[in-house]
């Protein structure tokens, strides 16, 4: 299957089951109209994001909205118009999301794990999925209204995810609620049978602990920027050509570089060069097709020579995060089985003859 290198690739979200797709009882029997339907998967994105901040799984994500929905279609009879429908379906998609975290076990990124490697360490083997934070595609988070992207996108990095990972799971649905989708004390402790007094001081107490994980720098892209996109451009130009001279005079000083699902971590332009040369350099001839974003971050499909002439497969997504004029995070998620399909992305590229 051929693909031009550089091509940018709009996400299809063909994982995502539909309303209208689920086997059903009759809408007699329901009272459900298509129209109801339809205004629920108005929400889809929007929970979808919510569910990704609360779980770190763009496919945990996805499950958990499908739950919601069917939860809502079986209950609509019981909604009865109080709040909003949008409020009461954030209300059910919060209860699913904490059945979900019901359990000890916390989706972190390799550096909130253990220190720096060097780059000469040998590759440890792969960790099970569920222990990392995986990337979302825009597509599935950002509805078409750019001024709506440009505001959730702060809160869909990988950082910020990561960080909210830290939170009790209660903790972390109130500080998204109240902070990033600005619900209000009553309607957030509505939605979690709390009372607001509780609700304001679980909220201080995330807020505390968020002082204290989060990076002070944060990721911030800007599409619209031209000196950014040169920037994205190099790297892709300097990655292809396997220049390291020219890739790391475009990383910052304590530049990160990660491989989810593997526990390790590079720190430093040098040892990222190093890295790359030694035990990375299976990436050498890689190609990039360029995609509308993760996490509000540039990414690519990341394809590898695979023995043959002219063929390359899958390595990795590839988000970039970006602090200014430089990169500051190369994170190379490396499970290509489930990831390519989720981002719309073929299984090779063939050079075209």
């Amino acid at each position: 299957m051929a693909a031009p290198f550089g091509y940018r690739m709009s996400v299809p979200c063909g994982r995502v089951t539909r309303m209208n797709d689920i086997s059903t009882p009759a809408e007699s029997a329901t009272g459900i109209s298509a129209e109801v339907l339809t205004s629920f998967e108005g929400h889809r994105r929007e929970l979808c994001a919510y569910a990704y901040r609360m779980l770190g799984s763009s496919f945990e994500a996805e499950d958990a909205v499908q739950e919601t929905f069917t939860r809502a279609w079986k209950s609509y009879d019981s909604f009865e118009g109080r709040a909003s429908l949008r409020s009461w379906l954030y209300r059910i998609a919060t209860n699913v999301c904490l059945d979900m975290l019901d359990g000890p076990q916390r989706r972190a990124r390799p550096m909130d794990l253990s220190g720096p490697s060097r780059p000469d360490s040998p590759l440890p083997a792969p960790q099970p999925d569920y222990v990392w934070i995986e990337p979302i595609p825009n597509a599935l988070a950002f509805g078409a209204d750019p001024a709506e992207a440009a505001t959730a996108k702060d809160t869909l990095r990988l950082a910020f995810v990561a960080a909210c990972q830290h939170l009790p799971a209660t903790q972390r649905a109130i500080l998204i609620m109240r902070e990033v989708l600005r619900f209000s004390a009553n309607e957030t402790a509505e939605a979690l049978t709390m009372s607001p007094a509780s609700v304001n001081s679980a909220l201080q107490r995330a807020r505390a602990t968020m002082s204290k994980v989060q990076p002070t720098v944060t990721d911030n892209y800007d599409e619209s920027n031209e000196e950014q996109r040169k920037l994205v451009d190099n790297f892709v130009k300097a990655f292809e050509a396997y220049d390291m001279n020219a890739l790391t005079d475009l990383l910052k000083a304590d530049v990160a570089l990660s491989m989810p699902p593997i526990e390790l971590w590079i720190s430093g332009p040098e040892n990222v060069a190093a890295f790359m040369l030694g035990s990375g350099s299976g990436c050498r001839d890689s190609r990039m097709v360029r995609l509308s974003g993760a996490n509000g971050a540039p990414a690519f499909g990341h394809y590898k020579p695979s023995g043959e002439p002219g063929v390359w497969t899958p390595w990795s997504i590839t988000v970039l995060e970006l602090d200014d004029d430089a990169i500051a995070g190369l994170n190379f998620f490396l499970d290509t089985e489930r990831l390519f399909p989720l981002f719309g992305l073929p299984p090779e590229l063939r050079e075209s003859v």
